[in-house]
């Protein structure tokens, strides 16, 4: 599998559909050890100066460990053939089952974290800052409500990007 690398201002897509609707993976962890999961939740645009994605992760989530661990981790994103296998990541736990095994990706290692060589674009991510949520901070009370029954908050993560591969 071949990757090249572009300016992140060379990007060109829609993130809302990018995002929410095509959905992506987030993953961390290197050669020995490493997770991910699907998310839908998420963004991209500037802070400190510096081109950003933010993403969010709840606390029982397996791939948050490896995120916390790391220093880096990937988002990527996939066409529309792999929703099956985006939608594995998204509901099976690697903490019990082999999900990139059973989803039919091929881990691919690149600066000391990982992505899959089925995605079309990898976005290579450092951490910046990252936040718990907490109820306290809900301007609009009925989101704490509808997302949030079981009082599991998401870590906000902003991180810059610090690599875009595109797919040969």
């Amino acid at each position: 599998m071949s990757f090249k690398e572009i300016k992140v201002e060379d990007l060109l897509f829609n993130p809302f559909k990018k995002i929410g609707k095509e959905w992506m993976l987030i993953s961390a962890g290197n050669n020995e050890k490493f997770n991910t999961m699907t998310a839908s939740w998420g963004g991209l645009g500037i802070m400190w100066g510096k081109n950003v994605a933010t993403t969010y992760i709840r606390p029982q989530r397996y791939t948050k460990e490896f995120v916390d661990a790391n220093e880096t981790f990937t988002i990527s994103f996939y066409d529309e053939a792999y929703k099956k296998a985006l939608n594995i990541c998204g509901t099976v736990s690697g903490r019990d089952t082999n999900k990139v095994e059973q989803a039919g990706l091929t881990p691919y290692f690149i600066d000391g974290t990982v992505a899959f060589e089925e995605a079309n674009m990898i976005l290579i991510c450092k951490k910046q800052y990252h936040c718990d949520m907490t109820p306290d901070n809900f301007d609009e009370k009925e989101n704490d409500d509808k997302w949030y029954p079981s009082k599991d908050y998401h870590t906000m993560y902003i991180s810059e990007i610090i690599k875009v591969l595109v797919k040969e």
